[in-house]
């Protein structure tokens, strides 16, 4: 098992569950520095299972068990979703590659892991309408996951704004074949409408808490609007162009030598091999027909369009907005592989599974050296780390030569973590954080992907270790690294400066 995973905010993550586990603890200094953010952001459920899981394991294993329960749901969530639908659920393991891919590879996993529960909202409310013996039941179900989305990723809970209607829409219930009349035909329907009402109530009340603060608007300042939140100057758009031609990229680009694709190219065999058996031999559903029938095509569609017609940010609120849309969109629509006969399932079903197990060796096999290369790293460098360090990461080159993403621009997270300290940049400082700074943050330059931006005389100062990659601490420090400083680890590209 890979102790060391290639997610770019993971480390900022670690370090924000670590803080609000042990924020009393006085061998820390995360007490002199933190308080806990009593308030609604739709970013906690992560952040605080894994705290509560903490309490079992140790901090690194529950993450892994909080990622594995992501990667193995998404499939099932999207099985009970095609069996909701009334389809063969064989095809949710081709969905599996996308568990994986950008979003997953940048540490998003706020809103990787609400993916799998919005697609259970999806079924939830479908049974909901459908099955009139347990409509309560699913109801409160429905209730309880739309809250769950939210708590975990709002861009989740945006996606459910239209695909909820979608399926309200092109879903017939059973009384619809006697109902006269408008209310006759609202009435079963109310079921699923008031399963919604708990979600939407808290979304707005979160909306009206963020969106009633006032803008910090900071022209050209990383990480703060441009301009009121949705004026062209605050918005940044990808072109027509440039997200097709991206598509295929973010559904698989970890590894630089591209052995993450071998997965999707045969999960696009075996969809292509499921429609032309579909096509073939066709199994129709009884009592469905083509709007019916078109429910999760449509879904797949509305996460398309998502992609394709949202801004990449909006600078100050949302960033990689539309990009994250290309994994829900691509496991929806690879499970719209029509039914066939039974007799011809089984293979297709066999053939899911083997696309499992390329994915399988591919990434565990680049996991293993990306752990491998990060440990070669970071552990001689936590081992020349005092006691409470305030670290300063200075990531010149966070690059890696396993992995495409520059997973080691928040390195500083992981030596400040290791032994209770605090690095120069962690996302307490963000609104959506469960944690914020009980007094002024830590003195930096203006965004961690711009080293050179150091003033050490006005920044450095508060310090007492730096972690220099990519370039030579002597250049970075002159001389001060003969008189006040002295480089204590040099693994690899890294180097870790101290205070003499």
């Amino acid at each position: 098992m890979s102790r060391h995973l290639p997610m770019v905010d993971l480390p900022q993550h670690l370090y924000l569950i670590s803080v609000l586990h042990r924020l009393d603890d006085p061998t820390t200094l995360y007490p002199q520095l933190f308080a806990a953010r009593h308030a609604l952001t739709p970013y906690l459920g992560y952040y605080y299972l894994v705290s509560g899981l903490n309490w079992l394991l140790p901090l690194e294993m529950a993450n892994r068990v909080f990622l594995s329960a992501y990667v193995v749901g998404l499939p099932l969530s999207l099985g009970f979703l095609l069996r909701s639908l009334g389809r063969p659920t064989w095809p949710a393991l081709l969905a599996l590659p996308f568990a994986y891919g950008d979003s997953f590879n940048w540490g998003f996993i706020n809103y990787c892991a609400a993916l799998p529960l919005t697609l259970l909202c999806c079924g939830l409310f479908v049974r909901t309408l459908e099955d009139v013996p347990r409509r309560r039941r699913w109801a409160l179900g429905l209730a309880a996951c739309l809250v769950a989305v939210l708590l975990f990723h709002v861009q989740a809970f945006g996606f459910l704004a239209f695909g909820l209607p979608w399926l309200l829409l092109t879903t017939r219930v059973p009384e619809d074949a006697s109902a006269r009349g408008l209310m006759a035909r609202l009435r079963p329907r109310m079921p699923a409408l008031l399963g919604v009402v708990p979600g939407v109530a808290l979304f707005l009340g979160w909306v009206v808490l963020r969106f009633g603060e006032p803008a910090d608007i900071q022209p050209g300042v990383p990480w703060k609007a441009w301009g009121p939140t949705f004026s062209p100057q605050n918005l940044a758009w990808k072109g027509f162009e440039q997200n097709r031609a991206e598509l295929f990229q973010v559904l698989a680009n970890t590894f630089w030598d591209g052995s993450d694709r071998w997965a999707l190219y045969a999960v696009g065999a075996v969809a292509a091999a499921g429609w032309a058996a579909g096509l073939l031999r066709p199994e129709r559903a009884p009592g469905q027909g083509v709007v019916m029938r078109s429910r999760l095509m449509g879904l797949g569609l509305l996460a398309l369009g998502l992609y394709f017609l949202l801004p990449f940010d909006i600078r100050g609120y949302v960033y990689y907005l539309n990009t994250r849309y290309a994994h829900l969109a691509a496991a929806l629509l690879v499970a719209t592989v029509p039914a066939t006969l039974p007799a011809w399932r089984q293979p297709l079903r066999l053939a899911a599974l083997a696309c499992a197990m390329v994915l399988a060796v591919a990434m565990g096999r680049g996991y293993r050296d990306f752990s491998r290369e990060a440990q070669a790293e970071w552990g001689p460098l936590v081992a020349a780390t005092a006691s409470r360090p305030r670290v300063m990461g200075l990531m010149f080159d966070p690059g890696s030569k396993v992995v495409r993403q520059p997973v080691f621009i928040h390195s500083a997270a992981v030596l400040a973590r290791a032994r209770g300290g605090v690095p120069n940049f962690t996302f307490a400082s963000t609104p959506h954080s469960p944690l914020r700074y009980t007094g002024e943050e830590p003195p930096t330059f203006p965004s961690e992907w711009r080293p050179q931006q150091m003033d050490y005389a006005r920044q450095g100062v508060w310090y007492d270790h730096f972690i220099v990659r990519g370039a030579p601490p002597s250049r970075v420090f002159g001389a001060r690294l003969q008189s006040e400083l002295a480089v204590v680890a040099t693994p690899g590209k890294s180097s870790l400066v101290r205070r003499r």
